[in-house]
């Protein structure tokens, strides 16, 4: 990497297992009773995923024998029985089926179960001999051409087990009332033990092998609060960088040493390998980005922004113009494009690892500078502090808010993670003569569920220097409506033919793994306006 890029750990400091009911499409289901003590056959959980309108992904891990431990290689091929019905005490089971696990897939399960009722909550779990799983519950997706009057989804990112308790997928699963939770990238963190950790990573060293990369993924799972999470409702989920290294491209990271390390391509691999075995994702052999389809109301598009794209510049570098430097690939980008154009769904929601509203000190009109700016070496658009998201790529950006211009793509929310801070923004066509060049798009980022923020990196009490940054972050950046950049916590989104409204619950401390969240802020964008406004009121728990 070029010496002076900044990562964002840099960048923050330079700027300052039960189940539970769900409530889907508008009905609410009761929380189900406690489900008795798990097998230890089972220790990792259950969890569902991608649900289609007749499909969802089923997951499990199996440990046989007690050597068949996570990353051990070790143990014997077993197969697993599973069954899904409609009720959690399983009389009416409507698809059961085995499959065959071992060390080659590290004994995880994932089972794609088709044939199922569109919009229907049900419960499987999972046998291996007399050994039986926890209970979960999931929902399939309501029929593509259904009129859906809401959906509510759970949104996370950055959860860092070293750094603080899962407080925040506790509250997601005791809500009850999801559809699914969208999981926005770093669900696992690479890094080695840290001496001021709360609770130290497995392994002790930085991820590199492939064993490394599985016994990280255990570790996660078997943390009480993300299992209760996995077992309530599916999980829609992409990756960002530290599920293989930190500001990962597709040639390298800024942690990745080749010298000791080894090929990149080679570590790429073994970490996407352990991520598909044990996350519920579907993936076509190395391809992350999908869609998923929720009746006539919203349709999502969950993007990969590590594996294609080039190599970051360094901040405040006009190579951030660059036309052939991007960060999703030609074919990723044609493939969005095409999905938000010929969407038949209203709201086009894009699930999207790194912020994609302009965020530049000062944002310049580009239509106006830009040709002197180039001479200059700088920005077209303004100084560019953070080049690892889409302000480092903004060719990219500026194609894909121009197709939506051209054909005046309507609806499209963007919801992202990544910078352990939460922002509600209007997306602008050009940030520099915003308001006068409209809103195109809205986005609303999600806060990191326990990864440090700016209070921690700086190492000060919160709210000292965060309310300085933020005022200056919104005085520059007049399409940014707010931010918060101390808390940690989960967000809440509500879709209706209406409005997209998200709100933000905030931990009260991220080191007590009870610790209570309460409601900070809420931001809505109405249909048809693209544009963001405050709301005095969360969305009901449960209501309608």
């Amino acid at each position: 990497m070029v010496d002076p890029l900044l990562d964002r750990r840099s960048v923050l400091r330079a700027s300052g297992v039960a189940t539970v009911g769900v409530v889907v499409g508008g009905g609410l289901a009761t929380a189900a009773p406690a489900a008795a003590a798990v097998d230890p056959a089972f220790g990792h959980g259950v969890a569902s995923g991608d649900p289609l309108p007749d499909a969802v992904l089923l997951w499990t891990r199996v440990t046989p024998t007690p050597e068949s431990t996570p990353g051990s290689g070790q143990g014997p091929v077993v197969e697993v029985g599973w069954e899904i019905a409609t009720d959690p005490a399983f009389a009416s089971v409507v698809a059961s089926g085995t499959a065959a696990t071992g060390p080659d897939r590290d004994h995880t399960v994932k089972v794609d179960v088709t044939g199922l009722a569109p919009a229907t909550t049900y419960h499987y779990r999972f046998h291996l001999g007399a050994a039986v799983s926890a209970v979960g519950t999931t929902r399939t997706a309501p029929a593509a051409a259904a009129a859906v009057s809401r959906l509510r989804f759970g949104v996370v990112s950055c959860s860092n087990w070293q750094q603080g308790h899962f407080a925040a997928y506790r509250y997601l699963a005791e809500r009850g009332d999801l559809d699914a939770v969208l999981h926005l990238g770093d669900y696992v963190y690479e890094s080695g033990a840290s001496a001021d950790g709360v609770r130290a990573h497995d392994p002790a060293h930085e991820m590199i092998s492939l064993a490394d990369y599985r016994r990280r993924h255990a570790q996660y799972k078997t943390d009480e609060h993300l299992q209760r999470l996995h077992a309530t409702c599916p999980v829609i989920a992409t990756w960002d960088d530290h599920e293989v290294a930190n500001d990962a491209w597709s040639g390298g990271a800024e942690n990745h040493q080749p010298e000791t390390e080894g090929d990149y391509a080679a570590r790429r691999a073994r970490a996407h390998q352990a991520y598909f075995e044990w996350m519920p994702v579907r993936n076509e052999a190395d391809r992350l980005y999908r869609r998923l389809r929720f009746g006539l109301l919203a349709e999502i598009s969950m993007l990969d922004l590590r594996s294609y794209r080039s190599q970051q510049v360094p901040p405040f570098n006009g190579g951030t113009d660059d036309p052939n430097r991007s960060i999703t690939g030609p074919a990723q980008l044609a493939w969005l494009q095409n999905g938000l154009v010929t969407s038949g769904a209203q709201w086009k929601l894009v699930g999207n690892s790194v912020m994609v509203a302009p965020v530049l000190v000062p944002p310049l009109p580009a239509d106006l500078l830009g040709p002197l700016l180039e001479l200059l070496g700088l920005p077209r658009e303004g100084g560019v502090i953070n080049p690892d998201q889409w302000d480092g790529y903004a060719a990219d950006r500026r194609r894909l808010l121009g197709t939506i211009v051209a054909n005046q793509v309507r609806d499209t929310v963007f919801l992202t993670g990544d910078i352990h801070s939460s922002w509600a923004c209007d997306v602008p066509r050009d940030a520099g003569l915003y308001p006068l060049s409209p809103s195109v798009a809205t986005e609303f980022v999600a806060t990191s569920v326990s990864s440090d923020n700016i209070d921690e990196i700086a190492g000060v009490p919160p709210r000292t220097v965060g309310p300085v940054i933020e005022g200056a972050l919104t005085t520059l950046n007049r399409h940014v409506k707010w931010v918060e950049v101390d808390s940690h916590g989960a967000s809440v989104l509500e879709v209706t033919p209406a409005a997209v409204q998200m709100d933000w619950y905030f931990l009260a401390n991220k080191l007590d793994p009870a610790s209570a969240l309460s409601h900070s802020r809420s931001y809505r964008v109405r249909a048809g306006t693209q544009r963001v406004q405050r709301v005095g009121s969360p969305i009901p728990v449960g209501g309608v």
